[in-house]
């Protein structure tokens, strides 16, 4: 199993996969602060995406949608590297040559997921909040943050809410390990039927099609966790902080889906939806075919072209 984990196959793998991401998101990161600014707060109704991006912009600034892009950046490149390194790892472990099946996808992606999700949620809090700072809120409740950085975030919140506050949002984001499995476990499928079983490259169109369905029915299907997800990541979730020590975190997201239930009823679930869907199918769709285009490219430099896409 050594040989699997620690091969140059699943290095390329990684770092396709955080080069892919990272750039993705650098084009569409405008999309993604329009959907973070609807999550968290909550008296900002609920609007097309281009009328909110004009209103962040006209409000704070022409720069205002790529705040916090650095710490996005630098997360998002640490997490699509352990994932993308640990699922197809574990898939080369786990096969030894043989072809996939759906259900073997999914469980590999879930396994991925778990390990990524304890590995990376540090980053993911601090640039929630590095995202958020500085931004014109409706909700009155929510109290100003000052952080210099990424370094100066992780220090303050070390002294002022102490280790826990780092991992805050765990657990959806565990239950959420579901939203990459299901991407990838339908992404893979697609390409197999496309393929059928005749060893090709796909073409460009098709590999950014077929990423944009996946992660269009990932992203639909889990979209009211990431919403909870976000809120406490943001530390701000209104509830008692003497009450919170002695709730689980199940019961903590519970309370949460149920006041947005009580407050907005089941689309208030799903607000900021619209803007979700646009950047994040948009980001995978671009993601995919730069990884693709990307491993394919460096399999080929090395003579092994044909044995890549044998494997797939």
């Amino acid at each position: 199993m050594g040989s699997e984990v620690f091969s140059y196959e699943s290095l390329v793998h990684a770092v396709s996969g955080a080069v892919g991401s990272v750039t993705a998101m650098t084009v569409f990161f405008p999309l993604d602060s329009a959907r973070l600014r609807l999550q968290v707060d909550e008296n900002r109704k609920a609007r097309s995406t281009p009328a909110i991006l004009a209103e962040i912009i006209e409000e704070e600034g022409l720069l205002a949608p790529y705040r916090g892009w650095f710490p996005v950046i630098c997360s998002l490149c640490c997490s699509n590297f352990v994932y993308f390194y640990c699922f197809h790892s574990l898939k080369a472990s786990w096969l030894k040559g043989k072809q996939s099946v759906p259900s073997t996808d999914l469980i590999i992606g879930i396994a991925a997921g778990i390990v990524n999700v304890l590995v990376t949620t540090p980053l993911w809090v601090v640039n929630t909040r590095l995202k958020l700072q500085g931004s014109k809120f409706r909700n009155a409740a929510i109290e100003r943050t000052n952080y210099s950085g990424i370094r100066d975030a992780f220090v303050q919140i070390l002294r002022d809410e102490g280790v826990g506050a780092l991992w805050n949002g765990t657990v959806p984001s565990l239950l959420l390990v579901l939203n990459p499995a299901i991407q990838f476990m339908i992404y893979e499928g697609l390409k197999r039927q496309l393929r059928r079983g005749v060893p090709r490259e796909l073409s460009s169109a098709e590999v950014f099609i077929i990423g944009a369905v996946a992660k269009a029915v990932a992203t639909t299907v889990t979209y009211p966790l990431q919403t909870i997800q976000s809120i406490l990541r943001f530390g701000q979730s209104n509830i008692p902080r003497d009450e919170s020590k002695f709730l689980s975190s199940l019961k903590t997201i519970r309370c949460l889906l149920a006041s947005k239930l009580r407050m907005y009823g089941v689309l208030g679930l799903f607000k900021g939806l619209e803007a979700k869907l646009l950047q994040t199918i948009l980001t995978a769709a671009l993601m995919f075919l730069l990884y693709e285009k990307i491993v394919s490219c460096t399999f080929s430099v090395m003579g092994l072209g044909n044995n890549y896409n044998k494997k797939r």
